[in-house]
Order: structure tokens, then sequence, then C-alpha cells
């Protein structure tokens, strides 16, 4: 059966590395030491470049357009669910899966007794806004340091003495979602185009400072090319071009002792077929709230209709998602082994994951932008699920 289009199976997935076990691997690396989820050679530094939406699928399909990508690969690893920028960064960068540090999704529901949030508003993570990635902010609301309460090993990294310097864009700096994932202040370098951040790498590791280096990149380029134009487009083969020369001038500018690091945190599938939720006649019949992306939905009901509505919904979509109850998503391990009370509270009542090419949309609802994009990601298929992992040594 094609990858795209592969049935439910969330524990098919277990014999891989994750997301979380990367910076675990680059520590490792930083004292000398190989670790055996990600083999991270022995280095004095380490850059860590994170291409948005580098899927391993899709390297490989257009592997002649990435020779640099393709010679560079070491391993492939697994996003975690659901496989979201949000949720990916901040599992790449605490070293714990989503049910240890709670950004379930690209938007959920918080727990209303710790934030003291009224009626227990939706928060989109990633732009740390109200109810939509459009609305007001949410800083005044939740508390990144609150939401997400894990430090994680970069502050233990930095207090043995590793310097932290950040490659990205300048908007990112001080964002709720920037706080909530980077728990280290680090020395920031904006850079928004391949050239500033070849620039930006190159002067982070320029100093001949006897401390140890790491070095944290990143690229959402290839990530926008699939969202608005899909992947395999040739704007998207465009973007992968771009990036596969990003990282050949990267890596041929490695000092010795220096090793590039190369992931993405999801793939990416074309979206075929469109389910809308807001224009079904009674979807949203017993149900208070809708979060997630169009891939996974967290499905919050109203008290004592979630049966009805796991019924109607399983019904309505058929064969094109899977609609499981929270119970069962703890049970079969879907956001990790271990999953804090608090993070539990905030999984939808029911967790709809969409199947082979399908969205589910929300056309009355969501920003008209996202409505509309052709790109997706967030399910179990492979193509979003896996990543590779390049590295390249000075």
């Amino acid at each position: 059966m094609n990858e795209v289009i592969d049935e439910l199976h969330p524990w098919r997935w277990s014999s891989y590395a994750t997301l979380a076990d990367v910076l675990p691997a680059i520590d490792d690396s930083l004292n000398g030491q190989l670790s055996a989820a990600v083999p991270v050679p022995g280095s004095k530094d380490v850059v860590l470049l994170l291409i948005d939406g580098l899927g391993d699928s899709l390297l490989t399909a257009h592997a002649d357009v990435a020779p640099t990508l393709t010679s560079l690969r070491s391993t492939t690893i697994r996003a975690g669910f659901p496989a979201t920028t949000a949720s990916s960064i901040t599992s790449l960068m605490s070293g714990a899966s989503c049910g240890s540090h709670g950004v379930i999704g690209y938007s959920f529901r918080t727990d209303r007794a710790a934030t003291r949030a009224p009626n227990r508003q939706l928060l989109n993570a990633l732009r740390w806004t109200l109810d939509r990635s459009d609305g007001r902010s949410a800083l005044g609301t939740y508390l990144p340091e609150q939401i997400q309460p894990i430090e994680g090993l970069l502050p233990e990294m930095a207090a043995r003495g590793v310097e932290v310097t950040y490659v990205m864009p300048g908007l990112y700096r001080g964002s709720g979602f920037s706080r909530a994932a980077f728990r280290v202040e680090g020395t920031y370098r904006p850079a928004q185009n391949p050239a500033e951040i070849l620039a930006g790498v190159g002067e982070a590791l320029a100093p001949q400072s006897p401390r140890h280096q790491f070095v944290y990149a990143y690229w959402p380029d290839l990530d926008a090319a699939g969202h608005l134009f899909g992947p395999g487009s040739p704007q998207w083969v465009k973007a992968l071009a771009v990036a596969d020369r990003m990282v050949a001038d990267l890596a041929a500018a490695l000092g010795r002792d220096a090793t590039l690091v190369v992931t993405g945190d999801h793939g990416m599938i074309q979206a075929n077929n469109r389910f809308d939720i807001d224009t079904t006649d009674e979807m949203l019949k017993g149900v208070e709230a809708v979060a997630g992306e169009m891939r996974v939905r967290q499905v919050y009901t109203r008290p004592g209709a979630r049966d009805d509505v796991q019924s109607f919904w399983t019904d309505a979509l058929g064969d094109d998602a899977h609609v499981v109850a929270r119970e069962q998503v703890l049970d079969e391990e879907w956001f990790g082994v271990e999953v804090t009370d608090a993070v539990a509270e905030r999984i939808g009542d029911l967790v709809a994951v969409a199947r082979g090419t399908t969205i589910l949309t929300r056309s009355l609802t969501d920003p008209e932008i996202e409505v509309n994009m052709v790109g997706h990601h967030g399910a179990w298929t492979a193509a979003e699920q896996l990543v590779p992992v390049l590295l390249a040594q000075g």
C-alpha cells in the first residue's frame, strides 16, 4: 500500500527514534560520546539546522534535486504525534514528548484551573494567539512558561558552559512560542534567507572560544512552499534546491571541530479530499470546540455528549478519518509513554485523525489562507511522520 495512504497504526513507528532524541544526542556529541538513537559524532561545536517541512519520503522522491541532502543522510527518525511545527520544535528543544511538554498541536484547550483563562479559550501555540492564528495575543491569558513547564536539556547544557546561539527570523525573538520552546536566552542572530543563515552561523563559530558552541538555525521556506503550492510542486522543488545549496555551503564552511546536523519537523501530503466540518449537517451538535489542524482535530464535547458525537463523526467521516476517544489515545501512547495530568486534560474528548489525503476543514471558522492551503501534515502517514537526519563534519 502506498505510504501516503497507510492505515492508522501509531505503534508501527515505535522502533524509530524521535525529534526528542536529537538534542540529547548532540549533548552526547559535545561530551565525546556517541548516542545509539541518533549517532552524532563527537565534536567541539554543533550546528543544528531545522528545515521546516523536510520529510524523509519527500527527500527520497526528489533526491535528484537535492544531491547534498541525499549524500549526507545518516538516519531516519519520526517527528512524533502530531507531526506539526509547534509540537515538533518543542520536542526537539526540550528533549521530551508532547505528553510531558504539553504543546499537543497547532491549537488546543488548556487547563483552566492552572491558567485562570475564561471559558478555556483555544490557544494557537505557534502564533500564541487566542482561538485562531489571526486572533488577539494570548500572552496576557496564557503564560508560555506555564503552558510548557519543562526547561529541558538546553538550560543544563548552558549551565555547563555551552554557548547557545539562535540563527532565525528576527520576528520570532521573544514570541510566546519562542518563550515556550527555547528556555535559554542565548545569543540571537536574526536571519531570514540562506545567505543570512550562512553568515549568522559563521559569525557564531568564528570566535576561537575554548567553550563548546551549540548553534540552532531555522529555515521556513520549504514548508511555506508546500502549504501554498503543494509538496512536489515546481515552487516546492525550487525551495528544496535552495535548501540543498544552503546545506552544501554550511557544510563547506564548517571548522574542523564542528558538526552540522540537519533535520525536519515533519513531512507533508497534498490534500485531495476535503471534508468540511462547518457545513456538514449536525457535525457540531454536542461539540463545544474543535482545535488542532486539518489532519488532526481535537474535539471537545459538551457534558454527556461524547459518545453520540463519536458515533456521528465516525459515521459521517467513514474511511476518511479515525475518531478515537481520549482514553484510547492515552492507552496507545499517541502523545508519548508518559502523559501528565495537566496535558491529558488538554487532549480532546475525541481526536479525529485524517486518513489518506483527507483534510478536515472549517470553512466558516479558520482563516481563509489556511482553509485554502494545498499541503498539510500532522497525522500518522510515513510521509508526515518520518524525517531525515543529515550529518556533515568539518
